[in-house]
C-alpha cells in the first residue's frame, strides 16, 4: 500500500462507536498503513460533554490492546481547539499559550497512552498568543524527545513564514508541515468550504509558498468533501454550484471510466501526484470506505489524465 494516505480518526469514540474504531484501525495497519491523524479536541462538537478526548482515548485503548503495534504506526495529534467550556467555541478555545500547549501535549500522552507523537501540530492561530511563545514551546517539545516533527494547521501563508522565522532566530525546530482543506473542486469566489476554517483552504499563495519550500509537507484534510463527490444523500455545498464545478466533475467522470474508479479514487490520485504533492487524510466509517480510499491513493494517473484535470482547474 502507498503509505501516502492518512487515516483521520477525528469521529472515533464520539460518532463511531470504539468496536467499529477498531476494525477501521486493524484493517487500516494490516494493509500497511502508517499515519493516523487526531487531535485533543475531537470530537467537542458531537459529545454530549461539550469536550473533546474520545477519539484520542480510542486510539489509547486500541493500542494497548495490540501489542507491538505502537511501533508500526506515527501518531499526528494537535492542540489549540479544544473548549476550555462547554458550548462556547471558539471564545473559550484552550489556544497556543506555553502553558495551554504542554498541558495539551501531557493530555494527549496520557489519552494515548504513549510517551511522544511523531506529528504535532498547532490547530488553529492564537492571536492571543505570542508567536514566539508558541514556536518556542513546540520546539522545546521536540528537544524532550516528546515530539517528532511540527506542523501547523488553518494558518495563513505569512504566519508560517513568519513562525519559520523566528524558530531559526531561536534556534529551535519550526514547522515543517501545514494540514488544510484541499480537494479538486473548488467554491465561488468570495466563499470558503464549510469545512475548513478561515485560513483552512488552500489558495495559490499557500501553493506557491509550498512550491518555493519544499521541505515543508502538505496534509489535505476532507479532500473528498465529506462524501460529496460520490453520494447522493451528500450534496455538494451550494458554494459549489456554478460552471467551473461540471467543467471539474466531467473530468472527473472521464478519467474514473477510463481507470476503473470513481471520482474518489481520481481525486485522492490527482492530489497525491500533484505539485505540491498532498497526503490526503480520510475519515471512513466502514471496512469498504477505506478499501476504496487505499485503491485511490495506489492509483497512478498518465500525464494526460492528470493534465485534462489540470486543464478543467
Amino acid at each position: 500500500m502507498n503509505n501516502q494516505l492518512v487515516l483521520g480518526a477525528m469521529l472515533f469514540g464520539t460518532l463511531l462507536d470504539e468496536r467499529r474504531s477498531f476494525e477501521i484501525l486493524d484493517h487500516f495497519v494490516d494493509a500497511g498503513g502508517v499515519w493516523i491523524d487526531t487531535a485533543n479536541c475531537y470530537a467537542f462538537w458531537v459529545d454530549p460533554t461539550g469536550f473533546g478526548g474520545r477519539s484520542e482515548e480510542v486510539l489509547g485503548r486500541w493500542l494497548a490492546r495490540r501489542p507491538g503495534v505502537r511501533d508500526r504506526v506515527r501518531i499526528s495529534t494537535k492542540v489549540g481547539c479544544e473548549p476550555t467550556e462547554a458550548g462556547r467555541f471558539p471564545q473559550t478555545a484552550e489556544g497556543l499559550t506555553a502553558g495551554a500547549v504542554k498541558k495539551g501535549v501531557q493530555g494527549s500522552l496520557r489519552r494515548l497512552g504513549t510517551d511522544r507523537v511523531e506529528l504535532y501540530w498547532a490547530h488553529m492561530p492564537d492571536p492571543a498568543a505570542p508567536l514566539e511563545e508558541t514556536v518556542g514551546m513546540f520546539g522545546e517539545l521536540v528537544s524532550a524527545g516528546t515530539v517528532g516533527r511540527l506542523g501547523c494547521s488553518n494558518y495563513p501563508a505569512w504566519q508560517v513564514d513568519r513562525a519559520r522565522q523566528i524558530a531559526r532566530a531561536q534556534g529551535v525546530e519550526g514547522f515543517t508541515a501545514i494540514q488544510q482543506h484541499r480537494t479538486y473542486l473548488a467554491p465561488l469566489p468570495g466563499t470558503r468550504p464549510t469545512v475548513a476554517h478561515r485560513f483552512g483552504a488552500v489558495s495559490d499563495e499557500v501553493l506557491h509558498y509550498l512550491q518555493a519550500y519544499p521541505d515543508i509537507a502538505l496534509w489535505a484534510y476532507t479532500p473528498l468533501l465529506s462524501g460529496g463527490y460520490t453520494r447522493a444523500d451528500k450534496p455538494l455545498p451550494a458554494q459549489y454550484e456554478h460552471p467551473g464545478t461540471r467543467r471539474r466533475l466531467a473530468a472527473l467522470d472521464e478519467t474514473a471510466a477510463e481507470t476503473g474508479t470513481d471520482r474518489n479514487g481520481v481525486v485522492l490520485a490527482w492530489l497525491a501526484g500533484g505539485t505540491p504533492a498532498a497526503t490526503p487524510i480520510v475519515g471512513v466509517s466502514t471496512v469498504g470506505q477505506l478499501d476504496e480510499a487505499m485503491a485511490g491513493i495506489a492509483l497512478e494517473l498518465t500525464a494526460e489524465q492528470r493534465e485534462r484535470l489540470d486543464r478543467a482547474v
